[in-house]
């Protein structure tokens, strides 16, 4: 756990800027909120939408260890990678949404600042764990004791 330490520090960082920045949507976008997105009213208090932030990048957090702890090598470099591109997927259609829809082009750029910041976070925890080197947690489960 140790050297992930700077990983989730970088994830709780990123989770309060965009936090931060989806809290300081356009007076628009925050009327639209109050008035025919209720379910969206959480987002605008920074805290509330950072701690979702978090817990999201959390989760795929520990996704992304459970692969790399669980499969060989080989299988785990490719489902980090085919993450990798979902996030960045994910990316251009916000992307293209954001810039398509009015309504979400009404909450402004720190709005859509801070969506995007969700997405690289889950492209970093793919990189990142695509760079580690892998465990060797197979070996031991392949080792036999003789007593």
């Amino acid at each position: 756990m140790k050297g992930n330490a700077a990983l989730i520090t970088f994830i709780a960082v990123l989770s309060v800027i965009s936090g931060y920045l989806m809290s300081k949507a356009s007076f628009i976008g925050k009327a639209g909120m109050s008035l025919f997105y209720r379910e969206y009213n959480f987002l605008k208090t920074w805290w509330k939408g950072g701690l979702l932030i978090f817990l999201s990048l959390l989760l795929l957090y520990g996704i992304h260890r459970f692969i790399q702890n669980r499969y060989y090598p080989g299988k785990a470099k490719t489902m980090h990678i085919l993450s990798c591109i979902l996030a960045m997927i994910g990316l251009y259609f916000t992307y293209n949404d954001f810039r398509h829809t009015l309504s979400h082009r009404l909450l402004g750029e720190r709005f859509h600042l801070g969506a995007y910041l969700f997405w690289i976070g889950w492209v970093v925890i793919s990189c990142y764990y695509y760079l580690r080197p892998p465990n060797s947690h197979n070996d031991k489960e392949l080792s036999v004791t003789i007593k």
